[in-house]
Protein backbone atom coordinates (compact mmCIF):
# COMPACT_ATOMS: atom_id res chain seq x y z
CA UNK A 1 0.00 0.00 0.00
CA UNK A 2 1.30 3.35 -0.97
CA UNK A 3 0.58 6.79 0.12
CA UNK A 4 -0.99 9.59 -2.39
CA UNK A 5 1.80 11.41 -3.37
CA UNK A 6 0.68 14.76 -2.38
CA UNK A 7 -1.23 14.13 0.62
CA UNK A 8 -0.17 16.09 3.29
CA UNK A 9 1.08 14.47 6.73
CA UNK A 10 1.51 15.98 10.08
CA UNK A 11 5.16 14.79 11.27
CA UNK A 12 4.84 16.26 13.98
CA UNK A 13 2.31 13.70 15.31
CA UNK A 14 5.81 11.44 15.76
CA UNK A 15 8.52 12.43 18.16
CA UNK A 16 12.16 11.26 17.59
CA UNK A 17 14.89 10.34 20.74
CA UNK A 18 16.37 8.00 22.25
CA UNK A 19 18.41 7.59 25.18
CA UNK A 20 18.10 4.95 28.09
CA UNK A 21 19.23 4.95 31.79
CA UNK A 22 21.54 3.06 32.95
CA UNK A 23 22.27 -0.39 31.32
CA UNK A 24 20.54 -1.81 28.02
CA UNK A 25 17.22 -3.86 29.34
CA UNK A 26 15.85 -6.64 26.78
CA UNK A 27 12.39 -7.10 27.40
CA UNK A 28 10.25 -9.63 26.15
CA UNK A 29 10.18 -10.61 22.26
CA UNK A 30 9.33 -7.91 19.26
CA UNK A 31 5.45 -6.55 18.53
CA UNK A 32 4.59 -5.98 21.91
CA UNK A 33 6.81 -7.71 24.25
CA UNK A 34 7.19 -4.91 25.97
CA UNK A 35 3.61 -5.08 27.33
CA UNK A 36 3.94 -8.21 29.26
CA UNK A 37 6.07 -6.78 31.36
CA UNK A 38 4.14 -3.34 32.25
CA UNK A 39 1.02 -5.46 32.93
CA UNK A 40 3.19 -7.74 35.23
CA UNK A 41 3.96 -4.88 37.58
CA UNK A 42 1.03 -3.22 37.30
CA UNK A 43 -0.91 -6.00 38.64
CA UNK A 44 2.42 -6.63 41.58
CA UNK A 45 3.55 -10.07 39.70
CA UNK A 46 7.16 -10.80 39.54
CA UNK A 47 8.91 -8.56 36.38
CA UNK A 48 12.20 -11.63 36.46
CA UNK A 49 9.07 -13.66 34.52
CA UNK A 50 9.40 -11.42 31.64
CA UNK A 51 12.51 -9.65 31.68
CA UNK A 52 15.44 -10.85 29.35
CA UNK A 53 18.40 -9.23 31.15
CA UNK A 54 20.94 -6.91 30.81
CA UNK A 55 23.22 -7.04 28.22
CA UNK A 56 26.11 -4.90 27.19
CA UNK A 57 26.42 -1.33 27.85
CA UNK A 58 24.50 1.99 27.16
CA UNK A 59 24.00 2.63 23.59
CA UNK A 60 21.87 6.33 24.76
CA UNK A 61 24.32 8.70 22.73
CA UNK A 62 20.83 9.99 21.03
CA UNK A 63 19.10 8.88 17.33
CA UNK A 64 19.90 9.60 14.18
CA UNK A 65 16.70 9.26 12.98
CA UNK A 66 14.97 12.83 11.36
CA UNK A 67 11.87 13.90 10.13
CA UNK A 68 12.93 16.71 8.22
CA UNK A 69 11.46 16.78 4.95
CA UNK A 70 8.69 14.41 5.51
CA UNK A 71 5.81 16.70 4.67
CA UNK A 72 3.77 14.68 1.78
CA UNK A 73 2.84 11.34 1.04
CA UNK A 74 5.42 11.48 -1.77
CA UNK A 75 8.45 11.40 1.43
CA UNK A 76 6.59 8.83 2.41
CA UNK A 77 6.68 6.67 -0.23
CA UNK A 78 10.28 7.12 -0.51
CA UNK A 79 11.11 6.92 3.27
CA UNK A 80 11.06 5.06 6.02
CA UNK A 81 10.81 7.20 8.68
CA UNK A 82 8.30 9.60 7.24
CA UNK A 83 6.48 6.08 6.35
CA UNK A 84 5.93 5.75 9.97
CA UNK A 85 4.71 8.78 10.53
CA UNK A 86 2.77 9.02 7.52
CA UNK A 87 0.67 5.53 9.07
CA UNK A 88 0.25 7.37 12.09
CA UNK A 89 -1.50 10.20 10.47
CA UNK A 90 -3.55 7.44 8.84
CA UNK A 91 -4.35 5.41 12.08
CA UNK A 92 -5.40 8.43 13.67
CA UNK A 93 -7.80 9.33 10.75
CA UNK A 94 -9.53 5.97 10.61
CA UNK A 95 -9.38 5.14 14.48
CA UNK A 96 -10.64 8.97 15.37
CA UNK A 97 -14.17 7.68 13.18
CA UNK A 98 -14.38 4.17 13.16
CA UNK A 99 -13.91 3.85 17.47
CA UNK A 100 -16.19 6.13 18.34
CA UNK A 101 -18.59 5.01 15.54
CA UNK A 102 -18.47 1.07 16.35
CA UNK A 103 -17.71 1.08 20.37
CA UNK A 104 -19.53 4.63 21.96
CA UNK A 105 -15.19 5.21 23.26
CA UNK A 106 -13.87 8.14 21.90
CA UNK A 107 -10.34 7.59 20.27
CA UNK A 108 -7.46 9.18 22.50
CA UNK A 109 -3.93 9.01 20.03
CA UNK A 110 -1.16 6.84 21.27
CA UNK A 111 2.26 8.67 21.57
CA UNK A 112 4.25 7.57 18.62
CA UNK A 113 8.12 7.70 18.40
CA UNK A 114 11.00 6.69 16.88
CA UNK A 115 14.48 5.92 18.22
CA UNK A 116 17.68 4.02 17.32
CA UNK A 117 19.39 1.90 19.73
CA UNK A 118 17.87 2.49 23.07
CA UNK A 119 15.05 4.93 24.37
CA UNK A 120 13.70 5.50 28.08
CA UNK A 121 10.11 4.87 28.59
CA UNK A 122 7.54 5.14 31.43
CA UNK A 123 7.98 1.22 31.01
CA UNK A 124 11.62 1.25 31.71
CA UNK A 125 14.35 1.15 29.64
CA UNK A 126 14.51 -0.93 26.18
CA UNK A 127 16.72 -1.56 23.29
CA UNK A 128 16.53 -1.84 19.66
CA UNK A 129 16.68 -5.92 20.51
CA UNK A 130 12.94 -5.58 21.73
CA UNK A 131 11.63 -4.66 18.30
CA UNK A 132 8.49 -1.98 18.19
CA UNK A 133 6.49 -1.93 21.61
CA UNK A 134 3.59 -0.51 23.18
CA UNK A 135 3.98 1.01 26.55
CA UNK A 136 0.48 1.28 28.25
CA UNK A 137 1.69 3.76 30.81
CA UNK A 138 2.97 6.50 28.70
CA UNK A 139 0.37 5.32 26.21
CA UNK A 140 3.32 5.35 23.60
CA UNK A 141 4.19 3.25 20.60
CA UNK A 142 8.04 2.96 19.99
CA UNK A 143 9.73 1.92 16.56
CA UNK A 144 13.42 1.45 15.76
CA UNK A 145 12.64 1.69 12.03
CA UNK A 146 15.93 -0.80 11.88
CA UNK A 147 13.94 -3.69 12.82
CA UNK A 148 11.75 -3.71 9.57
CA UNK A 149 15.08 -4.99 7.35
CA UNK A 150 15.39 -7.14 10.53
CA UNK A 151 12.29 -8.72 9.68
CA UNK A 152 12.84 -8.99 6.71
CA UNK A 153 16.54 -10.93 6.67
CA UNK A 154 16.22 -12.67 9.72
CA UNK A 155 12.55 -13.54 9.55
CA UNK A 156 12.09 -13.48 5.73
CA UNK A 157 9.05 -11.15 5.58
CA UNK A 158 8.69 -9.50 2.73
CA UNK A 159 9.96 -5.29 2.39
CA UNK A 160 6.66 -4.44 0.84
CA UNK A 161 5.49 -0.71 2.44
CA UNK A 162 2.38 -2.69 4.11
CA UNK A 163 4.29 -5.00 5.40
CA UNK A 164 5.83 -2.10 7.51
CA UNK A 165 2.73 -0.12 8.17
CA UNK A 166 1.17 -3.52 9.36
CA UNK A 167 3.86 -3.59 12.00
CA UNK A 168 2.85 0.11 13.56
CA UNK A 169 -0.57 -0.86 12.61
CA UNK A 170 -0.20 -3.61 15.36
CA UNK A 171 1.24 -1.43 17.92
CA UNK A 172 -1.44 1.03 17.46
CA UNK A 173 -3.81 -1.49 18.19
CA UNK A 174 -2.65 -2.18 21.03
CA UNK A 175 -3.48 1.17 22.21
CA UNK A 176 -6.96 0.08 21.13
CA UNK A 177 -7.00 -2.71 23.16
CA UNK A 178 -6.10 -0.27 26.22
CA UNK A 179 -8.88 2.22 25.78
CA UNK A 180 -10.99 -1.02 25.05
CA UNK A 181 -9.77 -2.26 28.31
CA UNK A 182 -8.77 -5.43 27.06
CA UNK A 183 -5.19 -5.01 27.62
CA UNK A 184 -5.45 -6.74 30.98
CA UNK A 185 -6.03 -9.64 29.68
CA UNK A 186 -2.69 -10.38 28.74
CA UNK A 187 -1.88 -10.96 32.50
CA UNK A 188 -4.05 -14.20 32.58
CA UNK A 189 -2.16 -16.53 31.74
CA UNK A 190 0.49 -14.65 29.86
CA UNK A 191 1.82 -18.24 28.18
CA UNK A 192 0.50 -20.84 26.22
CA UNK A 193 -1.18 -21.10 22.22
CA UNK A 194 -4.39 -20.10 24.35
CA UNK A 195 -3.30 -17.42 26.80
CA UNK A 196 -4.28 -13.63 27.38
CA UNK A 197 -0.90 -13.22 26.03
CA UNK A 198 -1.73 -14.89 22.59
CA UNK A 199 -5.30 -13.41 22.55
CA UNK A 200 -4.48 -10.09 23.31
CA UNK A 201 -0.94 -9.88 20.62
CA UNK A 202 -4.05 -12.11 18.29
CA UNK A 203 -6.71 -8.76 19.00
CA UNK A 204 -3.86 -5.81 17.89
CA UNK A 205 -3.38 -7.85 14.46
CA UNK A 206 -6.87 -7.91 13.62
CA UNK A 207 -7.36 -4.10 14.61
CA UNK A 208 -4.32 -3.67 12.33
CA UNK A 209 -6.44 -5.15 9.92
CA UNK A 210 -9.42 -2.92 10.33
CA UNK A 211 -7.11 -0.44 10.08
CA UNK A 212 -6.21 -1.82 6.57
CA UNK A 213 -9.71 -1.94 6.07
CA UNK A 214 -10.66 1.25 5.86
CA UNK A 215 -7.51 2.97 5.67
CA UNK A 216 -7.91 3.74 2.03
CA UNK A 217 -11.27 5.32 1.85
CA UNK A 218 -10.97 7.60 4.69
CA UNK A 219 -11.06 11.01 4.13
CA UNK A 220 -7.43 12.80 5.60
CA UNK A 221 -7.80 16.25 7.44
CA UNK A 222 -10.40 18.64 6.68
CA UNK A 223 -12.14 16.19 4.55
CA UNK A 224 -8.99 16.09 1.93
CA UNK A 225 -8.41 12.64 -0.07
CA UNK A 226 -7.29 9.19 2.34
CA UNK A 227 -3.62 9.03 3.06
CA UNK A 228 -3.59 5.87 0.91
CA UNK A 229 -4.28 4.94 -2.05
CA UNK A 230 -6.40 1.38 -2.90
CA UNK A 231 -5.27 -1.63 -1.69
CA UNK A 232 -4.11 -4.32 -4.20
CA UNK A 233 -3.44 -7.99 -3.87
CA UNK A 234 0.12 -7.54 -3.39
CA UNK A 235 -0.10 -5.39 -0.37
CA UNK A 236 -2.10 -7.65 1.56
CA UNK A 237 0.34 -10.57 0.72
CA UNK A 238 2.78 -8.22 2.01
CA UNK A 239 1.25 -7.33 5.15
CA UNK A 240 0.58 -11.14 5.96
CA UNK A 241 3.68 -11.99 5.18
CA UNK A 242 4.71 -9.87 8.29
CA UNK A 243 2.30 -11.63 9.71
CA UNK A 244 3.82 -14.55 9.29
CA UNK A 245 6.87 -13.87 9.97
CA UNK A 246 6.36 -13.28 13.88
CA UNK A 247 4.15 -16.04 14.40
CA UNK A 248 5.82 -18.29 17.68
CA UNK A 249 5.79 -21.31 15.84
CA UNK A 250 7.89 -19.91 12.86
CA UNK A 251 10.53 -17.70 14.97
CA UNK A 252 10.91 -21.32 17.25
CA UNK A 253 11.53 -23.56 13.62
CA UNK A 254 14.03 -20.93 12.58
CA UNK A 255 15.65 -21.05 16.02
CA UNK A 256 16.31 -24.61 15.39
CA UNK A 257 13.91 -25.11 18.68
CA UNK A 258 11.51 -27.49 18.50
CA UNK A 259 7.71 -25.93 18.25
CA UNK A 260 6.82 -25.99 21.75
CA UNK A 261 3.00 -24.38 22.55
CA UNK A 262 3.43 -24.02 25.97
CA UNK A 263 6.05 -21.20 25.77
CA UNK A 264 3.82 -19.18 23.08
CA UNK A 265 3.38 -15.14 23.99
CA UNK A 266 2.04 -14.33 20.26
CA UNK A 267 0.14 -17.02 18.61
CA UNK A 268 1.53 -19.14 15.47
CA UNK A 269 1.60 -17.99 12.08
CA UNK A 270 -1.70 -18.97 10.78
CA UNK A 271 -3.44 -17.15 13.74
CA UNK A 272 -1.65 -14.24 13.12
CA UNK A 273 -2.67 -14.15 9.65
CA UNK A 274 -6.22 -15.15 10.20
CA UNK A 275 -6.81 -12.78 12.39
CA UNK A 276 -5.50 -10.09 10.12
CA UNK A 277 -8.03 -11.49 7.52
CA UNK A 278 -11.07 -10.89 9.93
CA UNK A 279 -10.62 -7.60 10.44
CA UNK A 280 -9.23 -6.33 6.79
CA UNK A 281 -12.34 -8.20 5.36
CA UNK A 282 -14.83 -7.09 8.00
CA UNK A 283 -13.28 -3.64 9.15
CA UNK A 284 -15.69 -4.53 12.56
CA UNK A 285 -14.40 -4.03 16.34
CA UNK A 286 -15.98 -6.93 17.19
CA UNK A 287 -14.77 -9.09 15.01
CA UNK A 288 -11.59 -8.82 17.19
CA UNK A 289 -13.04 -10.57 20.56
CA UNK A 290 -9.96 -13.05 20.77
CA UNK A 291 -10.75 -13.64 23.94
CA UNK A 292 -14.58 -14.61 23.42
CA UNK A 293 -13.00 -17.39 20.94
CA UNK A 294 -13.13 -20.61 21.67
CA UNK A 295 -10.49 -22.00 18.62
CA UNK A 296 -7.64 -18.97 17.83
CA UNK A 297 -7.25 -20.47 14.51
CA UNK A 298 -10.94 -20.11 13.48
CA UNK A 299 -11.91 -16.37 14.09
CA UNK A 300 -15.81 -16.27 14.01
CA UNK A 301 -16.95 -13.66 11.78
CA UNK A 302 -20.11 -11.70 12.97
CA UNK A 303 -22.69 -11.22 10.14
Amino acid sequence: MTFNDDTQIDAGRVSVGGGGMGGRIAVGGGLGGLILLVITLLLGGDPGSVLGGVTGQDDSAGSSTSLQGCTTGADANRDVNCRVAATANSLDAVWGQQLQRQTGVRYVPPGVKLFSGSVATACGNATSDVGPFYCPVDRTAYFDTSFFQILVDRFGSSGGPLAQEYVVAHEVGHHISNQLGTLGAAQQDPQGAAGGGVRTELQADCFAGVWAHWADSTPGPNGGQPFLQKLTDRDIRDALSAAQAVGDDRIQRSAGQRVNPETWTHGSSEERQKWFLAGYQTGLVKACDTFSARDLNNPQIPR
